[in-house]
């Protein structure tokens, strides 16, 4: 968590000589299940591609996953740098379990269709983006199999120029 207050800190004290009320690109992370890192760029004035990975552990489970979102943005007029989006992709989790059950895979692989919708908001004077969003899924094979009502995640993002 220190390390998260400093690296925000650092990102504050430099901001006086970055400016930008939009941006292209950002990279941080998604705090949520699981803990991801993301990527995102716009390729268009409305429309974003992100791209994440992140790994979770329970007892006696866990999974890393990639995956990748078509994210189409809509500003809200009465708050400059916030924006709604919507759209949809793509993920593969790979999870590892050890149950001791006969007959029981350690490994396995699931496919799963994702819809996203969400909100962002681009500080202006800071090269810092959040964003909040819903994942909901359906997936395919593997371990967890048909609709997930998916997981949310709050992300903040450094933006590059």
């Amino acid at each position: 968590m220190k390390k998260l207050f400093f690296t925000l800190a650092i990102m504050f004290a430099f901001s006086a000589a970055y400016s930008q009320s939009t941006y292209k690109s950002a990279i941080g992370l998604r705090f949520g299940v699981p803990l991801s890192v993301s990527y995102k760029q716009f390729i268009s004035e409305p429309g974003a591609i992100e791209v994440f990975a992140g790994f979770r552990n329970y007892s006696g489970y866990g999974w890393f996953n990639v995956g990748g979102l078509y994210q189409h943005h809509k500003p809200i007029e009465s708050v400059a740098g916030l924006q709604w989006y919507f759209g949809g992709g793509a993920a593969a989790y790979f999870w590892n379990y050890d149950f001791d059950l006969p007959g029981d895979d350690d490994t396995n692989v699931n496919l799963s269709i994702l819809l996203n919708l969400g909100l962002d908001y681009k500080f202006e004077s800071v090269p810092l983006n959040l964003s909040v969003d819903w994942v909901p899924g359906f997936f395919i094979g593997g371990y967890a199999r048909g609709f997930g009502g998916g997981y949310g995640a709050l992300s903040a993002r450094y933006t590059l120029k």
